[in-house]
């Protein structure tokens, strides 16, 4: 399992990696391997600003749907366009190819309540 130190971690399992003003948001390795096979991701929000902990879209997985919340308030600027032909890219590669979402970070302060690497595999368990 794969926990990059570069990116901080949600409790609901999402990460962000901040670049400059902006970031990237998507399910950790943990996630998709809980999940199982992706075969869709919707993500209605685009253009709107979501807060900290709110419902930006859904992950459908072979046997479950499950909502995507916001690691941290801010506006979707754009979803993965990959993802609709090719959502199995969440499974693949969940920090790299496999990205969800970009935002426009509203509230950076909220970064520091996420966390870090050695942070999230301890709290599930690893």
């Amino acid at each position: 399992m794969n926990f990059p130190e570069n990116v901080k971690y949600s409790h609901d399992h999402e990460w962000i990696r901040v670049e400059g003003e902006e970031a990237y948001v998507g399910i950790t390795d943990f996630a998709q391997s809980e999940l199982g096979e992706i075969v869709y991701v919707d993500i209605p929000t685009v253009g709107e600003t979501l807060e900290s902990g709110e419902v930006f879209g859904s992950i459908e997985a072979v046997k479950t749907v499950s909502d995507l919340l916001m690691p941290v308030t801010g506006k979707v600027l754009e979803m993965n366009a990959e993802l609709e032909d090719a959502p199995e890219l969440v499974n693949k590669d969940p920090y790299g190819e496999g990205w969800i979402i970009k935002i426009a970070v509203q509230k950076p302060e909220e970064l520091d309540n996420l966390l870090s690497a050695e942070q999230y595999k301890n709290f599930i368990g690893k």
